[in-house]
């Protein structure tokens, strides 16, 4: 095969992925609200709706973040520590005075990026494998929420409180953070060139080191650009709580990784699709109003994210043809013999 075609290939392939992968979340987040409105009604009433989007503008930018990271062919364990970080230094270090709100963000912001720095370091140029540098970094991360909290709650200042959980027009200012995030992800990966030289070394490293692109750098910046967007997750999480927790971002790891599969991004790295990551937060944090509405046991909805999980991993990642292909030609050697 030419390089032409090879170059074909490739591009109906994108298109394909794109495609299926928007195609079937959004497929599916139609059917959730159609059986949402059948069988609990009270999960897309007016009040349900406005009180289950700010928790997925929360999960659009952590899926963001860990987007940028499976896009590297990594992974990001850390997003428990670095979201309770950013919710303990925003809430705890103002400690009411909203005055002290901004260098409180400032702050935040700022150990974002050395908690992404290290894990890039880690992983981008000492090689170490991604799982076990992030969870050492998650380790490290809740050292210092507990060294800052020492574990125990506290209320979020009254300025982040309107912030994050106000309403502009009818709709939550949490989301227009979100909207702001994805449209800034989309632009920086799919407009400029440095986002097509990302794309490109998370596609085929060796290649793109070949062309003399600057593998581990595009790498170790994915594990910036997510802690950033954890963070944001994080302040946004403590206006839109009163009182947060400590431990607040233990719940956001599997749904962070289930929406980067779900929309289609491929665990083995290569392009991501923002939008699709969008929609599957929205099918997520829908699917959490749905079970509660419902009135499933709230200790089952980690065992549904970990299905959603199982389901985008088998949709996106199991050659399908290549099983159809096996089984039609057994069925043939059945009816020879």
């Amino acid at each position: 095969m030419s390089a032409t075609e090879r170059t074909t290939t490739g591009l109906t392939s994108s298109r394909f992925t794109i495609s299926r992968g928007l195609v079937t979340v959004g497929i599916a987040v139609v059917a959730l609200f159609i059986l949402s409105a059948v069988f609990a009604p009270s999960s897309v009433s007016q009040g349900a709706v406005l009180g289950m989007l700010p928790f997925f503008a929360v999960l659009t930018c952590v899926g963001l973040g860990q987007m940028l990271v499976v896009q590297q062919g990594g992974i990001d364990l850390s997003i428990p520590g670095a979201v309770s970080l950013s919710i303990v230094v925003v809430s705890r270090i103002p400690n009411g005075d909203s005055n002290l709100l901004l260098p409180a963000v400032a702050l935040a912001f700022g150990l974002a990026a050395l908690a992404g720095i290290l894990n890039g370091a880690l992983i981008g140029w000492l090689k170490l494998n991604a799982i076990i540098a992030t969870l050492g970094t998650n380790a490290l991360l809740f050292a210092v929420v507990l060294g800052i909290s020492g574990g125990s709650p506290t209320t979020t200042t009254r300025l982040l409180r309107d912030i994050a959980g106000g309403l502009s027009f009818g709709i939550p200012n949490s989301v227009f953070f979100a909207l702001a995030a994805f449209v800034l992800v989309t632009v920086l990966v799919k407009k400029t060139v440095a986002g097509r030289r990302f794309e490109a070394v998370g596609a085929n490293p060796v290649a793109a080191r070949a062309t003399g692109l600057r593998v581990r750098t595009h790498q170790a910046t994915a594990y910036v650009w997510a802690q950033l967007l954890y963070c944001l997750a994080g302040i946004l999480l403590a206006g839109i709580t009163a009182q947060p927790t400590a431990f607040q971002g233990n719940t956001y790891l599997i749904p962070a990784v289930a929406v980067v599969v779900l929309g289609g991004t491929s665990l083995l790295g290569g392009r991501g699709f923002p939008l699709a990551t969008v929609v599957a937060a929205l099918f997520l944090s829908q699917l959490d109003q749905f079970v509660l509405a419902a009135g499933v046991p709230f200790a089952v909805r980690s065992i549904i994210q970990a299905a959603a999980l199982a389901v985008g991993v088998g949709l996106y990642t199991i050659n399908w043809a290549g099983i159809r292909a096996r089984l039609a030609g057994r069925r043939r050697v059945s009816a020879v013999t």
